[in-house]
């Protein structure tokens, strides 16, 4: 089961990603994406492995971002590849067929190409601008999440699609409105004031919305 939100880690400003992965976790986050940038894979896979203990400590998913290797060395569950990252299924090749794959997509094209290669979610972004992505998809906003999910919809399409990019808390009941499946989020969680109370009205906002579709 693809949890309906999802933590990306980003380094805080004390601290590792450990310290922030952990602080998500002791929050109540279940679905935990491992996003190392700029690192040596030697240097990734001590995170890798900790933050797998921890996520079992917690009842969670880890995810790892972009490395095949390191996701099947730690033990995680899953493997989250962007569109300039390996294609899915050289990866999968690699992790085996009961790891969770998941890939980025910007456009329908997109959402497509990852049905064709089996991924299991999709990340559709960026929602708005985030500075935690060095090379920025075109930002979608409302109105391209409405026009993809149309078309997914006609396609009769069935994959859970998860929105990405900038999310913040008041955001998140207009685009499950959308008809997406659920958001991921980073510096929402990162930098509050409280995670625990965050984390809580994410999932509010989240199970609201959908009870209003139903």
């Amino acid at each position: 089961m693809i949890d309906r939100l999802h933590y990306i880690s980003q380094q805080p400003e004390k601290g590792t990603h450990l310290t922030a992965i952990r602080t998500a976790l002791e929050a109540g986050i279940k679905w935990v994406q491992l996003r190392v940038k700029n690192q040596p894979k030697a240097e990734i896979l001590p995170y890798a492995l900790d933050a797998v203990a921890l996520c079992d400590d917690y009842g969670a998913k880890l995810i790892v971002n972009d490395h095949p290797e390191i996701a099947l060395e730690s033990g995680a569950c899953g493997l989250h590849l962007g569109l300039e990252d390996m294609q899915i299924k050289t990866a999968r090749k690699i992790v085996g067929e009961n790891m969770i794959i998941g890939g980025t997509a910007n456009t329908f094209e997109h959402v497509i190409q990852r049905v064709a290669e089996q991924a299991d979610y999709i990340g559709l972004g960026p929602f708005r601008f985030t500075a935690t992505k060095q090379k920025l998809s075109p930002i979608l906003g409302l109105e391209g999440y409405t026009e993809i999910i149309k078309q997914i919809k006609h396609a009769n399409i069935q994959i859970p699609v998860i929105a990405i990019g900038g999310i913040q808390l008041d955001d998140i009941n207009a685009i499950i409105q959308t008809g997406l499946y659920g958001v991921a989020v980073s510096g929402a969680i990162t930098h509050a004031i409280d995670p625990a109370t965050m984390v809580l009205e994410m999932y509010a906002q989240i199970n609201n919305a959908f009870l209003k579709e139903a």
